[in-house]
């Protein structure tokens, strides 16, 4: 990659980014615009995955919302993700959770890692 792109993707990234993983149970603090109103909306539940890198780099979050699974994927270093607050650790073997979209009930958790 040319040096002029790797300048304006260190331009774009946020300076400090929270610190969480896959399996974490996490708050995603979002903007939201409605007209010229602008407030703030949290989304609260697990990382299923995070992909890309740099400046593109993104992750999943699925949460259950009227038994109905929801999951939004965010852009990690987007202005619209004011912050993310990590609710509690999990203890996860491997890097993409897909298989919890097929999961119902106490299957669909993800066990808290104890430090």
């Amino acid at each position: 990659m040319s040096d002029i792109i790797r300048e304006i993707e260190a331009e774009q990234m946020k300076a400090a980014v929270d610190d969480f993983s896959v399996g974490d149970t996490v708050k995603v603090y979002g903007k939201i615009k409605e007209g010229n109103r602008e407030r703030i909306q949290v989304f609260e539940g697990v990382v299923l995955k995070r992909q890309g890198g740099s400046n593109r780099e993104t992750f999943t979050v699925r949460k259950t919302s009227n038994g109905i699974g929801v999951e939004k994927t965010w852009p990690l270093h987007s202005p619209n993700v004011e912050k993310i607050e990590v609710v509690r650790r999990g203890k996860v073997r491997r890097a993409k959770l897909n298989y919890l979209r097929d999961r119902v009930g106490k299957k669909a958790k993800v066990k808290e890692l104890v430090r």
